[in-house]
């Protein structure tokens, strides 16, 4: 499946519009350049996506991520995947609501950490593409590690932090589930110059039914 990655309304409604987006996700840096709160925010994007909506948590400590997911879940309603950071923490807070919201686990950058996301339950394990090949060398090849540690698993693989058409056809080609993508990515991804000129060659050169 692919996802908007953006917390703008406006965003959203021409993301939607497109017919083949599946859901939206988000994260705190995102949700922050809405004008509206986060609250506000998410009620509408639920209302607005066809799918699945993402909301990471933000508070740092067991009690406090369990209260924030609960609120979540009240605002989105059964849209929500919870987006749960990849640490020991994280990991714990995964486990404990992952039978009861459905979780995912972000920011992995090791397929150890793929592992155990899947033992606490996650749906998704969220990997970052070209940060990760910014920061380990090669993106790509974590999500290939993450691909054969999750095989035959009940956890997905989705992919974020992408830059370009070309690197997310790579992505899935490494075994990546889901893409979420920013607007403009998703605008580049429908569009090629041979497409186009081959477009222009039919309409100039071909005949339709009338009406």
């Amino acid at each position: 499946m692919i996802y908007l990655d953006s917390a703008i309304i406006e965003e959203a409604q021409v993301a939607v519009n497109l017919g083949w987006i599946k859901g939206i996700t988000t994260n705190p840096t995102l949700l922050k350049k809405s004008v509206l709160n986060p609250a506000s925010t998410l009620t509408q994007l639920s209302a607005i996506s066809p799918g699945e909506l993402y909301y990471q948590l933000c508070a740092n400590d067991f009690d406090a991520m369990v209260a924030e997911a609960r609120q979540a879940a009240e605002i989105i309603g059964n849209k929500i995947v919870l987006k749960i950071p990849a640490t020991d923490l994280g990991f714990r807070v995964t486990a404990h609501l992952s039978s009861e919201i459905a979780c995912s686990v972000t920011a992995i950058y090791s397929p150890a950490q793929a592992i155990i996301a899947k033992e606490a339950g996650a749906k998704y394990a969220i990997a970052y593409v070209n940060r990760a090949t910014r920061l380990l060398g090669d993106g790509l090849a974590l999500v290939r590690e993450m691909a054969n540690v999750l095989r035959a698993s009940n956890t997905e693989i989705l992919a974020a932090s992408i830059k370009s058409p070309q690197e997310a056809a790579a992505t899935v080609q490494a075994g990546a589930h889901h893409l979420t993508l920013s607007l403009a990515i998703l605008q580049q991804m429908t569009t090629h110059e041979l497409s186009s000129q081959t477009v222009d060659e039919f309409r100039e050169n071909g005949i339709g039914i009338e009406y």
